[in-house]
């Protein structure tokens, strides 16, 4: 109870727009049918008064429903933690180390990102999710998480509901052999006859929700997988691509050095438990971030202000290999693409084999930057911004033609 009143406050109540939005309007919507269906069917199935595998069953109904709303509520209305307004570090010269963000009129703390959406500098931003309508971040990465759990557990747990309840109401109405097939159907034969009639509207509505159990089943927990993996390595999915660009960087201009993350303290059970912890409070402030032993607290940070002063690595340069239709969740381009889609509101770009696109970050399947109008490489030229999939381009040599960089500027450095 205490945790639950620490979420909804009173200046809470202003966040309500959020579900003003196509992507709760959605994620809501798809909970209600699936849980609505699954309390009817299971009553039709398994009548929970009259046994106690029927009571455990309905309740479980009820605890998946709970939870999954208490953690979704909870991702959305308790936000990611933003950076104060005006935040500088205590020491002024360590602001040298750090990026200005004009909007929030601070320094951005170590780990945190500005955010177009929220407008404001999002602690240890990881993405804006459509789907809460806000930020996965410091302070609800672990809620957003276990909602990502728990909704493919209930959406299991409801699509067993639906085939069973089809199955058992079908059995007496229909022949297609089935008398042969041993099966206890006393549920199915109770009387008095089950309170709720089982006609073509019924079977409809139940054959439309176990449609949307599994494909929920399938997208979120594929989600869950990206966010659990990201979380054992003490990373986001930004994090990631300045680690990616951290090590093109230092092959382009064969530096003798080496990149090591440092907020990844070397155990996935320390990692774990930054984000995952007994009082559902994350680890630390959002603001100061405990590093492995030999890195520096503005390790990142001095990395990004590298990788900013240098055109070349702010953006990766990749040539249009196969077309590309601009579809959300393309078909043609492989299951993993499919099914990791990015979660987010910003555009997916048509391109045309031999165009030519400016990455500027992205994930594992997927890539988002510029697409470049001209044949200019000059800076300032029009773009078309948006994401794109990872397989069908491929990254222009470092030393070929295309290369923004001037001739010469590898050997000089």
């Amino acid at each position: 109870m205490g945790i639950f009143c620490s979420v909804i406050k009173f200046e809470n109540l202003q966040d309500l727009r959020r579900l003003c939005h196509w992507g709760p309007i959605i994620a809501l919507g798809v909970i209600a049918i699936c849980s609505t269906m699954a309390m009817i069917d299971s009553v039709l199935w398994y009548w929970p008064l009259h046994t106690t595998g029927g009571s455990v069953n309905f309740i479980m109904l009820i605890n998946w429903t709970v939870m999954i709303l208490y953690n979704y509520f909870n991702a959305m209305f308790a936000g990611p933690g933003f950076v104060p307004r005006g935040w500088k570090p205590e020491k002024s010269q360590d602001s040298m180390y750090l990026q200005y963000c004009k909007v929030c009129q601070a320094y951005k703390a170590p780990r945190s990102h500005h955010c177009r959406k929220c407008n404001r500098c999002v602690m240890k931003m990881d993405h804006h999710c459509p789907w809460i309508n806000n930020c996965c971040g410091h302070q609800n990465h672990a809620s957003f998480t276990l909602f990502l759990l728990l909704a493919p557990l209930g959406c299991t747990h409801a699509a067993f509901i639906f085939v069973m309840t089809m199955y058992t109401q079908l059995y007496n109405r229909l022949s297609f052999g089935w008398n042969t097939v041993k099966i206890d159907m006393s549920a199915a034969r109770r009387d008095p006859p089950p309170i709720v009639p089982f006609g073509l509207a019924a079977f409809a509505a139940t054959l439309f929700a176990l449609g949307l159990a599994l494909g929920t089943t399938i997208a979120v927990g594929m989600l869950f997988f990206i966010q659990i993996k990201i979380i054992l390595r003490n990373k986001t999915s930004i994090e990631s691509w300045i680690e990616e660009k951290a090590k093109d960087r230092i092959q382009y201009y064969q530096l003798d050095e080496v990149f090591i993350f440092p907020y990844d303290m070397g155990s996935k059970w320390k990692n774990f438990k930054q984000v995952f912890t007994w009082s559902g409070v994350p680890e630390g402030d959002g603001l100061e971030w405990p590093i492995r032993e030999g890195c520096d607290q503005y390790s990142l940070t001095i990395e990004q202000l590298k990788q900013k002063a240098d055109k070349r690595v702010r953006s990766v340069r990749y040539k249009v290999i196969e077309d590309y239709n601009g579809a959300c969740c393309p078909l043609n381009r492989g299951v993993r693409t499919f099914f990791t889609s990015p979660c987010t509101e910003e555009p997916r770009i048509r391109l045309q084999k031999g165009e030519f696109i400016l990455a500027t970050r992205g994930l594992r399947y997927w890539l988002y930057g510029d697409k470049i109008l001209d044949d200019s490489f000059i800076e300032g030229t029009s773009r078309v911004r948006g994401w794109f999939p990872r397989n069908c381009v491929e990254k222009c040599p470092c030393d070929g033609d295309s290369d923004p960089a001037p001739e010469g500027e590898k050997k000089n450095r």
